[in-house]
């Protein structure tokens, strides 16, 4: 049995423009996790979360999400989110799997302002990051710019959590497939190599 993974994607709170971006705060908004065993999606789960510093959604971020006011008013808070991080880690701790770490980072910083524990101690992976190294990329690559390259198209929604965290794992498996066929086979042993049988018979 291959290690459990979790592919995670956060869609978050955005300043109006760059004159508000100084000292802005960014929340997780929206949450997209699907829950990989054996190399195949086991389950999935996506939430709108609501914000608390800034509760109010700025229009440059409902027009960029294409999400609503009154969509994440009736989300959760960010305590239930990691609370049903939580019990998911107690069943079976998992490899957390992201595009770029800005997903984690903001986590992070809203368990510390909420004063509740960061529900992942196990592994992280940030495919964006593994993605440049294994193909020698000088900048990091978009989620869906990489999928492309790959040849395919996105099937859901880009900037929708579950929609993104489900291309991760489709660039994930894309990747993983790559490297078995890059792969080096192991070297051959002496015997394999030389034919001892036809050797003997030559010096008898």
């Amino acid at each position: 049995m291959t290690k459990p993974y979790l592919f995670v994607d956060f869609e978050f709170t955005m300043p109006e423009d760059n004159r508000e971006r100084k000292g802005f705060v960014p929340e997780i908004i929206e949450a997209g996790v699907v829950v990989v065993r054996n190399n195949e999606v086991h389950d999935t789960f996506s939430a709108y979360v609501k914000p608390a510093i800034n509760p109010v959604l700025s229009e440059r971020c409902k027009q960029f999400l294409d999400i609503t006011q009154e969509a994440v008013d009736r989300g959760i808070t960010i305590q239930e989110l990691v609370a049903i991080f939580m019990a998911s880690e107690r069943q079976c701790s998992s490899t957390v799997v992201t595009w770029g770490n800005m997903d984690m980072y903001v986590l992070r910083n809203q368990c510390l302002q909420a004063s509740i524990p960061y529900p992942f101690p196990s592994k992280e992976i940030d495919l964006s990051m593994e993605h440049k190294w294994f193909y020698g990329t000088q900048n990091q690559t978009g989620l869906m710019k990489a999928l492309l390259e790959f040849g395919f198209s996105a099937k859901g929604k880009h900037h929708r959590a579950l929609d993104d965290a489900l291309t991760t794992f489709e660039i994930f498996k894309l990747m993983e497939k790559d490297k078995k066929y890059l792969k080096r086979p192991d070297p051959s042993t002496i015997g394999e190599r030389v034919d001892f049988s036809r050797l003997f018979a030559q010096m008898a």
